[in-house]
């Protein structure tokens, strides 16, 4: 008995659980929606919570280089205490509000490359190891924001990559600890001035604050240098302009201004990325005040086939 409780507390013989999803599809400001499955192991256990969690992989900038560590940004919790009896089944439903800052991760299907996110469930057990779940989740893009991608395509702009930073735009409401950086390299027709281009939506559910970042060229006299442009948009708006021209009229604007709107609160480095949380390293997981989630089983997920690039 004394040697069952001591495989009890680490993780032999104990509670199963599985997540499962109505549909891993989404997009920001509706919701997941699911079940938590769990499985009673070879004795009773004591479950002190079931939280479920989205977490993704985000890039932090310090003062030895850029580390991508595994964050989690929104979490519920779909069930308090209760007790699990030995081989007992349990399923738990659950309705996850899915933030309206919540970035991309699909476009037409296509998961955009360098983008990781996934729906984590901890189960915490009294006196024993915890046991998660990790699904992987596709966040696709509102009405507006599809616009405004096509615009690009439209106007001769091929992606090149998409991640997530840690930091704030200045002067923009941003409730996430991160922002989402799309990145294009230059249509040809900005091509002479601009290298590429870096697109971030921050997104509310009154609309979008479109935010450029122009990678211009430098002259024989003169270095290249980052101009920025913020552009608020309605949702309603998504099917009443023609967003190829405000887009071209945007990114015109853009390249003539000057460097600003770096991100606060953090030193400033490359291209408008923030630095900071010196000393993490990579797959480290952050909580959204600085607490800490099940760091290995989320470094074992993002590094296997299951978030394979």
């Amino acid at each position: 008995m004394v040697f069952k409780k001591m495989l009890s507390a680490f993780g032999v013989g104990g509670p199963s659980v599985d997540t499962v999803l109505t549909n891993p599809n989404t997009r920001p400001g509706l919701t997941l929606d699911g079940q938590v499955n769990l499985v009673g192991g070879d004795a009773p256990a004591n479950i002190e919570q079931i939280a479920v969690g989205l977490v993704a992989r985000v890039e932090v900038e310090t003062g030895d280089g850029e580390y991508a560590g595994v964050m989690e940004f929104h979490r519920m919790r779909v069930s308090s205490a209760l007790q699990l009896a030995p081989k007992q089944q349990l399923s738990i439903p659950f309705q996850l509000p899915v933030p309206w800052e919540t970035p991309i991760t699909d476009v037409y299907g296509q998961r955009l490359h360098g983008m990781t996110m996934g729906l984590r469930t901890e189960l915490a057990i009294a006196r024993a190891v915890d046991k998660s779940d990790l699904d992987q989740v596709s966040v696709h893009p509102l009405p507006v924001h599809e616009r405004i991608l096509e615009a690009f395509q439209r106007l001769g702009f091929q992606f090149r990559s998409a991640d997530l930073e840690r930091g704030h735009i200045y002067g923009v409401q941003q409730t996430l600890p991160f922002y989402q950086e799309i990145e294009y390299f230059a249509a040809p027709q900005y091509a002479q001035t601009v290298n590429q281009v870096e697109l971030t939506f921050v997104t509310s559910q009154q609309g979008v604050d479109v935010i450029l970042e122009c990678d211009k060229r430098g002259g024989l006299l003169t270095p290249g240098q980052d101009t920025f442009g913020r552009y608020p948009v309605a949702h309603t708006d998504a099917d009443r302009v023609d967003w190829t021209q405000v887009v071209d009229g945007w990114l015109r604007d853009t390249i003539t201004r000057h460097g600003s709107m770096r991100p606060h609160g953090f030193t400033s480095h490359g291209h408008g990325r923030g630095a900071g949380m010196g000393g993490m390293v990579a797959g480290a997981a952050l909580g959204m005040a600085g607490g800490m989630v099940a760091g290995e089983m989320l470094e074992d997920a993002f590094e296997g086939d299951f978030f394979e690039e």
